[in-house]
């Protein structure tokens, strides 16, 4: 074979077995399809390679042992938890026990979520624990949970506010004082999914106005609920004094009305319009009327007062409209959260239900305006999730229910602080003892692999670079960083002169 056949054969087959070494080692990465496709935009060619088989996993798919959506935890010791040993725990056991009064009785599937049912074996311990004294209520969050630190993604710890049942004045009539419509909710509402009868709807997601039987259209907002769309159809519970009284009993989600004859009523949330809760004080703030600082539920209520036509507007820009209804409580007894019992002042929370199950303890530190207004008080309790809210939202974000009154709304209205968020977590859902069953990663390349693949910094290295082979007679492509092996560079053959067949002087 002359020679220049000869190297034509030698390159040919050089690069046919290079690229498939690329082929061959890009599926570790890229997958064999990737690369199969890699070499043949850079070798079409060359003959048609088989496509690789797919890479089998060694292992299952196995579920992460504790998945939040868009947090962060740490697993911490009893003895890390700031604060501890200072709680009066025997009164957050009392609050965790009335939780388990509702999970003991659930039936079916558990819900979707990182806790799901792990918190019924706490509980079916706690129905026969009739505690009485702080340290054995202690021993049992230290022998039933896990203390788990928790935060959003990227940030270092949780956010509270605080909200309280209202009492207000009011009437059952219509009158010169008492002429602002407290609504239940109208039968022409509806939201996919629910029955029109059906107890509390959710605070999330779109709400209908039926019309006949089957047209829907997105329900009236406050402002034309204000305006007198739904008036005169006997949804009337009661009328109060002022706009701003019914803002404030809609945010907080519930209220007591106190009349002339010494009656009460006691409502609770029924439904919403469908629209977004806007926080009206956040609008002030952005609007420069109060700095941020100074911002309270109580300096709202005095600019609303001072300003009518503002309030009025402003009402408005939170489209968000709640619908009432009555429950039969006593006076003695506190506003009933979502998960259907009364709620605990002092200890009950309002987290985001879309992420935690009801009944879950958290343990919430650092330090609070409890006293006053600029008062740095110490506040390490264990609160229990038993309620929800539409603008409770994110992972370590809690509403902390301080009880009926004003000085309960005082004290609410002025929290908006960080604080740290330790998460109780079922020991039957340890997530070191789930978490040791999970795959390990493929081991790494070969040396040699590593080697002619180096991991180089992509800034670092504008080209791919060459090494000398052992022989230093030629050299080697090495393809840059995987997983895009750079291809072969073309070597020009040296091209010799052609000499006429007659004077070879071996036979082919």
């Amino acid at each position: 074979m002359a020679p220049e056949a000869r190297l034509k054969a030698f390159l040919k087959t050089s690069a046919t077995a290079l690229c498939a070494g690329v082929v061959a080692l890009s599926s570790f990465s890229l997958g064999a399809e990737a690369a199969r496709r890699h070499y043949r935009s850079h070798h079409h060619h060359l003959p048609e390679l088989p496509a690789a088989p797919l890479r089998a996993l060694p292992y299952p798919q196995l579920p992460l042992p504790l998945e939040i959506a868009g947090a962060q935890y740490l697993p911490l010791a009893w003895a890390d938890v700031k604060g501890w040993s200072d709680d009066d725990h025997l009164a957050a056991y009392k609050t965790f026990r009335a939780s388990c009064r509702p999970i003991n009785a659930q039936t079916g599937a558990p819900e979707p979520k990182a806790l799901g049912a792990s918190l019924s074996e706490p509980c079916r311990v706690a129905k026969s624990l009739e505690l009485t004294d702080d340290a054995r209520a202690k021993t049992f969050f230290e022998e039933n949970f896990a203390p788990l630190r928790i935060s959003r993604l990227g940030e270092p710890d949780g956010f509270v506010t605080g909200y309280y049942e209202p009492v207000l004045e009011g009437s059952r009539t219509q009158t010169d004082v008492y002429n602002v419509p407290v609504y239940r909710r109208p039968s022409n509402l509806f939201v996919r999914g629910y029955k029109q009868d059906s107890v509390s709807l959710p605070n999330k997601g779109p709400v209908y106005r039926k019309i006949g039987r089957r047209k829907l259209v997105p329900y009236y907002d406050r402002a034309e609920i204000e305006d007198g769309k739904i008036a005169g159809r006997g949804l009337e519970i009661a009328w109060l004094k002022d706009p701003t009284d019914l803002l404030f009993a809609q945010i907080q989600g519930s209220a007591r009305i106190k009349f002339d004859d010494g009656g009460t009523v006691r409502l609770n949330y029924d439904a919403y319009n469908g629209y977004p809760y806007t926080a009206v004080g956040r609008i002030l703030i952005e609007r420069g009327i109060i700095p941020k600082e100074e911002m309270s539920m109580q300096k709202i209520r005095e600019w609303m007062a001072q300003t009518p036509d503002g309030a009025k507007e402003l009402r408005r820009q939170n489209r968000s409209y709640i619908f009432f209804r009555e429950v039969n409580l006593s006076d003695k007894e506190e506003a009933v959260g979502a998960q259907g019992i009364p709620l605990t002042a002092g200890r009950s929370i309002a987290v985001d239900k879309s992420l935690h199950v009801y009944g879950t303890p958290f343990f919430i530190e650092g330090e609070l305006p409890i006293d006053s207004e600029r008062a740095k008080t110490p506040f390490h309790r264990l609160m229990i999730a038993q309620d929800t809210g539409s603008a409770i939202i994110g992972p370590a974000r809690a509403d902390l229910y301080f009880g009926a009154g004003q000085e309960a709304g005082r004290v609410s209205g002025r929290l908006r602080h960080a604080m740290h968020f330790v998460m109780l977590v079922p020991k039957g859902l340890d997530p070191t003892a789930r978490g040791a069953r999970l795959p390990v990663p493929d081991p790494r390349p070969s040396e040699k692999i590593a080697k002619l693949f180096p991991q180089t910094e992509p800034a670092k290295s504008a080209a791919p670079a060459a090494a000398v082979a052992p022989n230093k007679s030629e050299t080697v492509a090495i393809a840059g960083p995987v997983p895009l092996p750079a291809p072969r560079p073309v070597i020009e053959p040296v091209r010799e002169p052609r000499r006429h067949p007659k004077s070879r002087s071996h036979p082919q």
